[in-house]
């Protein structure tokens, strides 16, 4: 007996027909009013602001405190109030190291960079002008491109000198968002304590307002994509980090200007799949021009020789199977979401791609069972196929004598 469902029934009553036409004028009403209901929308999200921060946090920290758990205390959850407490506390003292021996450093790169970039632009269109003289080259326009860096170069120096009072009341006002800071540490370490529990009560909701079935299905595509979210992310963060270090040792190696400078943007960079390298090396690679064609050379061979070293062996060691689509789709994750939502669609546009993928195969797979058939279109033995609905008995014809 077919199952009959509320989307499937048909109107037939005059209160199905009144339900029907209140049902449109409130979508109407919610269209042409979208921008109202759009900005509630923001200021439910503003207000919720630091919750959100507390759950990124949560999601950020949760493995190094299942880390923590198992490897120091064998799993005991008695003591994951101490494991948490050793995250925080291994991440701030990452956040310390960084601000205090690279940042440092860092800063007064940029410096000597903004200071020595007319005498660098100077050296290479005296370079690009006895290559002109020497080799018949036409090199003008490389030059009036120099020229223009240089004026764009000066543009930049004074934006961000005119922006330096407005970063330090920025820095100055962050009394003023203790609370919103506050509020997110707090919630992430209340998350992380009674992360069981948090969980016990939305496995019981879903369970509480939704069918069975759904539920389960629910419930199991969370999983699914917290474990893609998880992979893809902790394996990018640990792959990104010996990028950055072994782009640093091999720079200080070969004696390289702006080494740290280049390694941290190199890292960084390196989280984003696929574009990552190139959106780290061509500035790099600019920056090196300007001091030596020589090391701008030399650093585009040894950027080309990590980015293989890492895209054939490291990568594959630390990420393993946790992306598990195909290149052509991580590509398209990654341009439809930098077009969406720019440089953090480019970053989250590889996993939600990889759970929507996967929950799209599932789907195929229930449609093709419920045909009886394979990808190919041949019938699977022992599946049952669809039942199709009876033919209409074919009409006798009657001839006329």
């Amino acid at each position: 007996m077919k199952e009959h469902h509320f989307w499937s029934k048909k109107p037939d009553t005059m209160l199905d027909w009144l339900c029907l036409l209140f049902a449109s004028i409130a979508f109407y009403l919610f269209l042409n009013n979208l921008g109202f209901f759009m900005g509630g929308l923001y200021g439910l999200l503003r207000i919720l602001s630091p919750f959100t921060g507390g759950v990124v946090l949560a999601f950020v920290l949760n493995p190094l405190v299942k880390f923590f758990q198992h490897a120091l205390f064998n799993g005991r959850a008695s003591l994951r109030w101490v494991c948490i407490l050793l995250a925080y506390v291994v991440a701030v003292l990452l956040v310390v190291l960084l601000g205090s021996l690279v940042m440092p450093q860092i800063l007064a790169s940029v410096v000597m960079l903004f200071n020595n970039f007319p005498g660098y632009v100077q050296s290479l269109q005296d370079t690009l002008v006895v290559l002109e003289k020497d080799y018949g080259l036409n090199l003008q326009q490389a030059v009036r491109v120099l020229d223009l860096s240089e004026s764009m170069m000066k543009e930049v120096y004074a934006m961000v000198s005119g922006a330096v009072p407005q970063i330090l009341s920025t820095v100055g006002n962050f009394a003023s968002n203790f609370v919103a800071v506050f509020t997110a540490v707090a919630s992430s370490v209340y998350m992380l304590s009674s992360k069981d529990k948090l969980l016990h009560q939305l496995r019981t909701l879903t369970y509480a307002f939704l069918p069975r079935s759904v539920a389960q299905n629910t419930l199991r595509i969370c999983h699914f994509a917290n474990e893609n979210f998880t992979g893809f992310f902790v394996g990018k963060v640990i792959d990104s980090a010996i990028i950055g270090v072994l782009t640093f040792a091999l720079m200080s190696l070969l004696r390289l200007d702006f080494a740290l400078l280049v390694s941290v943007f190199v890292g960084i960079t390196n989280i984003i799949p696929v574009f990552g390298p190139f959106i780290g090396a061509i500035p790099s690679i600019f920056i090196l021009l300007l001091v030596d064609p020589v090391q701008a050379l030399i650093f585009a061979v040894l950027i080309l020789f990590i980015q293989q070293l890492d895209g054939n062996f490291i990568g594959p060691k630390i990420l393993g199977q946790s992306i598990g689509i195909s290149s052509l789709w991580v590509l398209f994750s990654i341009v439809v979401g930098g077009d969406l939502f720019g440089l953090v669609g480019m970053v989250v546009g590889v996993p939600l791609f990889a759970t929507l993928f996967g929950l799209l195969q599932e789907i195929v797979h229930f449609l093709l069972e419920r045909k009886g058939i394979d990808g190919e279109g041949n019938p699977v033995p022992g599946a049952a196929p669809e039942t199709a609905a009876p033919a209409e008995p074919a009409q006798e014809t009657t001839s006329v004598s």
